[in-house]
């Protein structure tokens, strides 16, 4: 069901409308999901680490297979073998707006800000996916693709 819609948002209003269409709801999720870890964490705010232990164990929740490959207090670098959408996914890159608002509004309500981005998607082809997670504005952050998040 989740292809179908999506691959007619994206034949009917294209790429872009229908990854807004999706990060809308992303958004809303990631809100969701922040809320309910830090509730059953007893937190207010949780630390870079413990957001990075967050992302990968709701993707491991819904079967996905993150794993986070590099850390510090500039970005979190993540990479994963099994998307959640499974082979539904491949063709669908408006599907990778999901995991960009969830990741970037858990991190941005945490950390303070957040860019997402999507270096490789099984969605764009690629075998895994590599999604960096930028905290802070550096060249690095700066130069990168991807979406933009700030804390409400």
């Amino acid at each position: 069901m989740l292809r179908e819609l999506t691959g007619t948002l994206e034949d009917v209003v294209g790429l872009d409308e229908a990854a807004g269409f999706i990060s809308v709801v992303g958004q809303r999720i990631g809100e969701q999901i922040n809320a309910g870890y830090r509730r059953d964490l007893a937190l207010p705010v949780l630390s870079r680490a413990q957001v990075a232990d967050v992302l990968v164990d709701l993707k491991r929740r819904i079967d996905g297979d993150f794993r986070v490959v590099e850390q510090d207090d500039t970005r979190i670098v993540l990479e994963n073998r099994r998307c959640p959408f499974g082979d539904k996914v491949i063709g669908r890159p408006s599907l990778c707006m999901m995991t960009s608002n969830v990741f970037g509004v858990i991190a941005a309500e945490n950390l303070g800000q957040a860019k997402v981005e999507l270096a490789q998607t099984i969605a764009g082809g690629a075998p895994g996916c590599r999604v960096v997670v930028h905290l802070q504005r550096t060249a690095q952050a700066d130069a990168a693709t991807g979406r933009e998040y700030f804390k409400v």
